[in-house]
């Protein structure tokens, strides 16, 4: 007897490929979104449309401007600093209980794609670099089997997402070392402490090109 998986509701599919724009920096900071929109750019109908909107403005991926026109917000410096605590706060302790009961084959697999990542950023192909690098942290952090923990930690990515594209431009003019190899090395090691504390720069290191970006802008 095989089991099949059921498909995904049309609002389900149409939520995911939304959060998808914001998350890996498609809809940039400041831009417009309507149902419209949604409808027009995803093929979907009006009613997922909505849905996914009310999602992910109540995950606070989209909000009202002064004009009551909902767009993705702007991260501001302040923000930022509070992303950094939240983040380096939980993502490393979601990786250091991923690295209890990793097996040899998934540190392989976590190779493989941080090789893509590189790949991805020494190509310039900023699409594919964020979504190498979210598979990278969600494929470990998947293991830690973490659930509220790791809902915290998506919705703290979906605030920083569209500001990332910003970061990957800084990180290929002023390289740093990769917290990746580190996170994986310390992965073969049995080192869960140095999981944890690659995973905490690799964050610092990200944050730090963003608000070198934000500094920049304004």
């Amino acid at each position: 007897m095989t089991s099949t998986t059921a498909p995904l509701p049309d609002h389900e599919v149409t939520y995911r490929k939304a959060r998808d724009l914001i998350l890996f920096g498609e809809l940039l900071p400041g831009a417009a979104v309507t149902i419209q929109g949604i409808v027009d750019r995803l093929g979907t109908g009006i009613t997922p449309a909505r849905e996914a909107i009310r999602r992910l403005t109540a995950e606070g991926a989209l909000r009202a401007s002064d004009n009551r026109r909902l767009m993705v917000p702007e991260l501001t410096l302040e923000q930022l600093q509070e992303l950094t605590y939240a983040r380096t706060g939980i993502e490393p302790q979601i990786a250091r209980l991923a690295a209890v009961g990793i097996e040899p084959a998934d540190i392989d697999a976590l190779e493989q794609i941080d090789a893509e990542v590189n790949a991805a950023l020494a190509g310039g192909d900023i699409r594919a670099y964020l979504r190498h690098n979210h598979r990278f942290h969600w494929t470990l952090y998947a293991h830690s089997e973490a659930e509220i923990l790791m809902a915290t930690a998506a919705s703290h990515w979906l605030r920083v997402g569209p500001s990332l594209r910003g970061m990957v431009k800084q990180a290929q003019t002023d390289p740093l070392p990769d917290m990746h190899e580190v996170a994986i090395q310390a992965l073969r090691d049995g080192d869960y402490e140095a999981v944890g504390e690659a995973i905490h720069n690799d964050i610092l290191q990200g944050h730090a090109h963003i608000a070198q970006g934000l500094e920049e802008a304004g």
